[in-house]
């Protein structure tokens, strides 16, 4: 049933219904009052009506007072940070979370995104150290590390818009790059920058820049720097394509060349290592040799100083020995007749027989001393 059809005598606010709703005028008076009495101020004794206007005023001036107190409030999310200025002047640089400062104008705030990585692109014609022109394509990435050195102490830090350092741009990380590279390149020839120096080229631009932002204080730190791309101008594109394959051959060739000389070097050293082992071994079997006739002679000059003749007869027969025993002929010494030839059929009809014989006799030769004391019966 509708409260306005009951038999009660309050309504729905628990209200009589005889009661009439509180003056907003009395709520502000009294709110005034209250504020009064707490910042000391007297009430005007001149009329009703002229201590209402004087509270209302008051009420208008403590409501201006906490909505001016109010703009001082912010709030920094986590990857930010927030630069606190007092009339333009930096103070503090505050960090993720809610805060406050004096209310503006007073003081201000300036919200920088802190930890975000930014990136510029920039493609240029440069001028190398041997005269020719190349065509680079570079890639910064880099972040902010100090917020105030980022805001004032250099003039335009960034760029906006769609991060490509255009020719006359004004940003200052442009500006460094452009410096860096001039001077990079500028110290390296053409082939080294467009093959194996790519990687050293972005190297020393970061480190370039590094140091050139540092000196600045622009509170930016350089990430890397990349060497997207790198080629001649397309005016001598066909010449450059004809010097690179050459250049392919040449480096072909001298692949094959290194090949081959693998190849052929160990053989050679080893030869040689083989042919000076050879000329030692001989070497050593010479000189040995060399000492046993040396001492071979000695001996028989010992021999010879106790019984020349004997000795004499011995070194003949000895010779005899040795040149006959070669011979398939044998030859007898008869006193009363002619010399006798005898054939030795034996030798004859077996010849390697006779071969493998006089082989062995050759190999094994006894000491002179052994000999001549068989001989001599000793």
């Amino acid at each position: 049933m509708p409260w306005n059809q009951s038999n009660n005598d309050k309504d729905p606010w628990e209200r009589n219904k005889g009661q009439n709703p509180p003056d907003l005028d009395a709520v502000l008076n009294k709110l005034t009052s209250s504020l009064s009495n707490m910042f000391g101020s007297k009430k005007v004794s001149n009329g009703g009506g002229g201590g209402k206007k004087g509270m209302s005023v008051v009420t208008l001036l403590v409501f201006v007072l906490l909505v001016w107190s109010a703009t001082g409030f912010y709030i920094v999310s986590e990857n930010e940070r927030a630069v606190i200025l007092r009339f333009g002047e930096y103070q503090r640089t505050a960090m993720p979370g809610p805060g406050w400062h004096l209310p503006r104008p007073v003081e201000t705030h300036e919200t920088i995104n802190f930890t975000g990585i930014r990136s510029v692109e920039k493609r240029t014609t440069m001028l190398t150290k041997d005269e020719n022109i190349v065509e680079l394509a570079f890639s910064v990435q880099y972040r902010i590390n100090s917020a105030e050195n980022y805001l004032f102490n250099v003039e335009n830090p960034d760029i906006p818009g769609d991060r490509t350092c255009r020719f006359g741009s004004r940003s200052t990380i442009c500006g460094v790059l452009d410096s860096a590279i001039r001077d990079v390149v500028g110290k390296n020839d053409m082939d080294y920058i467009l093959r194996e120096g790519r990687t050293e080229i972005s190297n020393k631009t970061e480190t370039l820049m590094q140091d050139v932002l540092n000196s600045y204080q622009a509170g930016i730190q350089v990430i890397t720097v990349n060497l997207q791309d790198s080629q001649p101008p397309d005016a001598v594109q066909d010449a450059f394509q004809d010097a690179t394959k050459a250049r392919e051959d040449m480096e072909r060739y001298k692949n094959e060349a290194q090949a081959y000389a693998n190849e052929v070097v160990p053989k050679a050293r080893g030869e040689a290592a083989r042919m000076i082992q050879d000329a030692l071994a001989y070497k050593e079997r010479v000189i040995a040799n060399a000492e046993g006739d040396a001492d071979r002679f000695i001996k028989l000059l010992k021999e010879y100083k106790r019984a020349p003749e004997v000795t004499k007869k011995r070194l003949y027969m000895d010779a005899l020995e040795s040149v006959l025993s070669n011979s398939s002929k044998l030859m007898i010494d008869i006193k009363s007749g002619n010399n006798l030839m005898l054939l030795p059929l034996d030798k004859i009809i077996n010849p390697e027989k006779t071969k493998e014989s006089i082989d062995n006799s050759t190999e094994v030769e006894e000491p002179m001393e052994n000999n001549t004391n068989k001989r001599e019966g000793r």
